[in-house]
Formats: structure tokens, C-alpha cells, sequence
């Protein structure tokens, strides 16, 4: 009875979560290296100071958000700390740190496709146990790609935002973050997601992956 109940709870498959736990040790790490190299880059020692400019991914993961994206499919990694005062550009640097993080997953996804056409191309037998693999690889970092650029805090797609517009604007919206974080919840959690959320992953994401696809083919055939 209990192993049911977990089952129903699970976001995935039980014969997929396999794939799934190694897909988001190595899309979340990517990511967050992503932020945290990228600052580092502009100066900012903050990150590198408490050891996350690396790839391992013990630095980067957040227990309780690893869990929530297994239970629910929505979570999260431990956020880089970044401190714009040593950006000798804040503006530009925000923007290029915030979205290092979603470009990594597009960046690995794009990996995916080359190593998994060139695989075909090169005629090498596939083992079935790696085709999912390949599929939860591509699929998931292309989901933490398009939903991380959502225009909600705390999401990079909120942060680039932030530093495009003026500072009085920033003023703005620093006030009203808190609720914009609980209409982004309620937009993500509620049944609200399959005319808000939903649409956009329907239309977004197989528009990417067809293009990635189609690239990534024509070059191997």
C-alpha cells in the first residue's frame, strides 16, 4: 500500500526516475556552474569563495528541491550568490550571469543531439537502456532552458528583467517580488498551469527541439 501511494505521488515513472536523478545531477550542476563561472568572470569572487565554481554536483543541489521535482516535477538547485558590487558593468554582467544558467541547459541539450545523431551516423549499435538517456537528457535541460526564462521571480527570466529596465522600474518591481513570487506559484502548482504554463511548453518546446533536431540531423545526414 505504501510503495502505491508513492507511486501515485511520483512525478515519473519508477523506471524512468534511473534517468531522471542523472539528468538533474548533471542539468542542475550545469546550470548553476553556469551562474557561478560566469560571475566569477566579472569579477565576482562570491561564488568561487564558497566553492561552487566546480562541477561537482554536491555543491549545487538542494535536497528539498531535488526532491519537489521528483514528487511534482517543479524544483530547484541552491541558488548562487552574487554580488553586483564587483561588476565593473552591473547591468551588463546581470544579465549575461542570469542567463548563463538557462543557455548551460540549451548548450547540454545541444550536446545530446550531436552525440546522439553522431552515434547513428558512425552506425553504432545503441543499447535500448540508453535511449532514455538520451530523451530525458535532451528533454529535461530544454524544459529548465524555456522555464527558467519565465519572467517570474526568482527565475533568471525575472533578473534579466530586472537589469533591462530602469532603475526606477527596478524600484518597482523589488516592491511587488514577494507577489509575484506567490502568482508564480499559483500559475505553476494549480490547475491554473494547463491554460497558462502548459500552452507554452506545448507550442515552445517542440518548436526548439524540431529545430535542434532538424539542425543536428542535416549536418550527420
Amino acid at each position: 500500500m505504501g510503495e502505491k501511494l508513492w507511486m501515485d505521488f511520483l512525478a515519473f515513472d519508477l523506471e524512468q526516475l534511473p534517468y531522471v536523478i542523472v539528468v538533474l545531477l548533471i542539468a542542475f550542476t550545469v546550470h548553476e556552474f553556469a551562474h557561478a563561472y560566469v560571475a566569477y568572470k566579472f569579477g565576482d569572487l562570491t561564488a568561487k569563495n564558497e566553492g561552487r565554481v566546480t562541477l561537482n554536483p554536491v555543491s549545487h543541489l538542494d535536497p528539498v528541491g531535488t526532491i519537489f521535482i521528483l514528487l511534482f516535477g517543479f524544483g530547484w538547485a541552491r541558488p548562487v550568490p552574487v554580488n553586483r558590487f564587483y561588476f565593473k558593468n552591473p547591468r551588463l554582467a546581470g544579465i549575461l550571469v542570469s542567463f548563463a544558467g538557462p543557455f548551460s541547459n540549451l548548450v547540454v541539450a545541444s550536446i545530446g543531439y550531436f552525440v546522439w545523431y553522431g552515434l547513428l551516423a558512425a552506425g553504432v549499435e545503441i543499447s535500448p537502456l540508453i535511449v532514455p538517456f538520451f530523451e530525458m537528457l535532451i528533454w529535461l535541460n530544454l524544459v529548465l532552458f524555456v522555464f527558467n526564462l519565465l519572467p517570474f521571480p526568482p527565475l533568471d527570466g525575472y533578473r534579466i528583467i530586472e537589469d533591462l529596465v530602469s532603475a526606477d522600474m527596478r524600484a518597482k518591481l523589488t516592491q511587488f517580488e514577494q507577489y509575484g513570487m506567490l502568482v508564480f506559484l499559483i500559475i505553476v502548482l494549480t490547475p491554473l498551469s494547463h491554460y497558462t504554463i502548459d500552452p507554452l511548453f506545448q507550442t515552445v518546446l517542440p518548436f526548439i527541439s524540431g529545430t535542434l533536431s532538424q539542425f543536428f540531423s542535416g549536418i550527420f545526414f
